[in-house]
């Protein structure tokens, strides 16, 4: 017997290949199995297409079947008295569980969002860049389709072994015994009973009405409303401690550094392909490796898709053309620099297996790279499941204050929102200035020296002795001033150029920020929505309080972030300006040495 399901509610297709609905039309399923949360089949009208599975529900009529055998039945999960009969369309009304909770704020009912899809990050890898994946440290087969896999909102566990008896695993679930029993009364032989009356448990909270924001695709708002469910090792933990200054991530027990050096121009296929190798040498291995910018740009792709409520420092920019020229290899090796400084000085991407193999894969073992980059693509704790890894203070001292919380982001916002329009301004700044030094600068200095120079040439004409010396003196101030304008020239490279590459690095970190935000915010949204229904009576305060709960997990990630980016801007920025002005001292000291030269030149006149 065909797949047939009622809709619900009223659906408008918006994109090609969805079909529309209307409220309690039969439908025809291809199949039972939704992908990422829509369902495909044909409508009343014969339009064959997607739909949102949560739209819809499937009518379960009992089949012709031969009879069970003495076994048992066939299908071990079949309720023992069948499924209820295909209800009339008049008789037909939705489940009280599904319908959506009336909210002051709305001025109509709206029906629930179809489930979130799994996260896949808002990183995008550059389509025909200088560094595909096109050599045999990758092949073509894909993790897509297999089991358990990052693609499945909810992956499948191994119930036998799991780690194995040395391995300690924990199985969490943010899945509410009520939201279990609501599923579970929508079939016989499932009674749910609601505790303390049905009118409380009849509300829930709203999904968003835009699945593509970042609170949804974050696997934040699945979370908070607790739809994660998963196994957690202890090495997965990423915990947060109440510091001097508030929540902020437990430090690294063995804190490492790792340099970029050596960048070399390496060839394969017989020369027909070139790239760029940079030498990393971890400090607590003391072991080199080879990578190519491509492995750093697989590398973030992935920890920007686990970390969402991380800053994961953004890559120097590519280019398409002259990634070969020595200017380009010289600044791109720099930003890779204080890109693994601050990958080495955070407290979880430090630790993360992803980051480890990175550094520590011997370059010529190309089997121990594709496992490991298989493990991390196929990391199950991503999206909803990575808020399960999150370790929090408990106890009435690490209470979180909501209004506390909310004013400490939004001053952090306002903050970063400040910082990025003065980075942007001096990045500008420094930039025309040093463009300056390098043309405008150097030129004026030269053409100064030039006309000492001429000056010179002119006095040369008298043959007098005694006019030898001063001849000589100009010539030497002539040359002097040419070579101030080539110190002018060479400077920015000294002082100016690592601040810009700071200023770069920091203006990705303050790109992060708003969707770090925005994933606290809609928590945020979620506890202010349940609090309000338990003031109507129609949420009970266990399960509000279980959002809340959750919310503060994602509170005190966010907390812990931020301390850790003004703990690191105040290193990096005391260091950089000590830097620069060293550097302006050391330029106008040989500056001034030039023209003392030049003075001195005129004793013997």
């Amino acid at each position: 017997m065909a797949l047939r399901a009622r809709a619900l509610y009223d659906f408008r297709s918006e994109n090609p290949g969805e079909i529309s609905l209307r409220e309690h039309e039969v439908l025809s399923l291809c199949s039972e199995q939704d992908i990422e949360g829509w369902l495909e089949g044909v409508n009343s009208h014969g339009d064959r297409g997607l739909f949102p599975a949560s739209y819809v529900q499937v009518i379960r009529a009992p089949a012709a079947e031969p009879p069970a055998p003495a076994g048992g039945a066939r299908y071990a999960n079949l309720p023992p008295g069948g499924f209820e009969p295909l209800v009339p369309p008049a008789a037909f009304n939705p489940p009280v569980q599904q319908l959506p909770p009336p909210a002051a704020a709305e001025p109509f009912p709206l029906p629930p969002a179809f489930p979130p899809a799994p996260y896949s990050g808002s990183y995008q890898p550059s389509q025909g860049s200088d560094d595909d994946w096109d050599d045999d440290w990758d092949d073509t087969s894909t993790v897509a389709d297999e089991p358990g896999v990052l693609g499945s909102s909810y992956p499948d566990y191994d119930a036998a072994g799991g780690g194995g008896p040395t391995s300690a695993r924990y199985r969490l679930s943010t899945r509410s015994d009520l939201s279990l029993a609501s599923r579970n009364s929508q079939q016989p032989g499932h009674p749910h009973h609601h505790p303390g009356g049905g009118a409380k448990s009849s509300a829930t909270v709203s999904r968003n009405l835009n699945r593509f924001s970042t609170f949804v695709k974050s696997g934040g708002e699945a979370f908070v409303l607790g739809e994660a469910s998963g196994f957690v090792k202890d090495g997965d933990k990423l915990c947060v401690v109440l510091g001097p200054w508030g929540p902020e991530w437990q430090e690294n027990p063995y804190p490492f550094q790792c340099s970029i050096e050596d960048p070399t121009k390496q060839t394969k296929f017989k020369g027909m392909k070139s790239y760029i190798a940079y030498k990393l040498v971890p400090s607590h291995t003391g072991q080199q490796v080879h990578r190519r910018y491509k492995h750093f740009d697989w590398l973030y792709g992935r920890l920007a898709e686990k970390f969402p409520v991380i800053s994961v420092p953004h890559l120097p920019e590519k280019q398409a053309t002259g990634r070969f020229e020595e200017d380009f290899i010289s600044k791109r090796r720099k930003g890779l620099a204080w890109w693994m400084d601050h990958m080495c000085s955070h407290p979880v991407l430090a630790q993360c297996d992803a980051f480890r193999h990175f550094l520590t894969c011997p370059s010529t073992d190309e089997k121990a790279w594709k496992q490991g980059k298989r493990k991390a693509e196929k990391d199950e704790m991503v999206g909803a499941n990575f808020f399960l890894t999150i370790s929090v203070p408990t106890g009435p001292a690490a209470a979180l204050d909501l209004q506390e919380v909310e004013s400490r982001v939004d001053g952090f916002k306002s903050f970063t929102k400040k910082m990025d329009e003065s980075t942007m301004q001096l990045t500008h700044t420094a930039n025309e200035f040093a463009r300056k030094q390098v043309t405008g600068f150097k030129k004026e200095y030269q053409k100064v020296g030039h006309s000492f120079k001429g000056l010179s040439q002119a006095f040369e004409l008298d043959q007098q002795a005694f006019s030898a010396n001063l001849n000589q003196a100009l010539a030497f101030t002539g040359e002097a001033y040419d070579a101030i304008g080539e110190f002018f020239a060479e400077q920015p490279r000294q002082d100016l150029d690592p601040v810009m590459d700071l200023l770069a690095l920091y203006q990705g970190h303050l790109a992060n920020f708003p969707d770090i935000i925005h994933v606290q915010k809609g928590a945020l949204t979620k506890v202010k929505e349940s609090k309000r229904h338990v003031e109507e009576g129609k949420m009970e305060v266990q399960k509000a309080d279980g959002i809340q709960d959750r919310c503060n997990i994602i509170s005190f990630a966010t907390l812990a972030e931020i301390h850790h980016f003004h703990q690191i801007r105040v290193r990096d920025f005391k260091s950089q300006m000590q830097h620069f002005l060293e550097q302006q001292i050391l330029f106008f000291q040989k500056v001034t040495q030039k023209l003392e030269e030049a003075l001195h030149k005129y004793d013997s006149v």
